[in-house]
């Protein structure tokens, strides 16, 4: 993925946080947690700033599915 991401682009955002920390359930994790674990990532390029609980909701979401669709798929 060579696109620079940002707060907006969860579903790309949810597989990454599935390959870099594939021991965590993604509904344990805390927002300030996941937060932190999405400015870390390489491609993430947006203002740490503009975050919301919304967005981190939306990424927490798709990475839950990334995980699913792995453990059952």
């Amino acid at each position: 993925m060579p696109k620079q991401l940002t707060w907006d682009d969860a579903d790309d955002i949810g597989v990454l946080l599935s390959e870099t920390h594939p021991e965590l359930d993604p509904l344990s994790v805390r927002f300030t947690d996941l937060h932190r674990y999405v400015i870390e990532l390489a491609e993430f390029k947006d203002d740490p700033k503009k975050s919301n609980e919304g967005k981190l909701e939306a990424i927490q979401m798709a990475w839950h599915a990334e995980v699913l669709d792995r453990t059952q798929g």
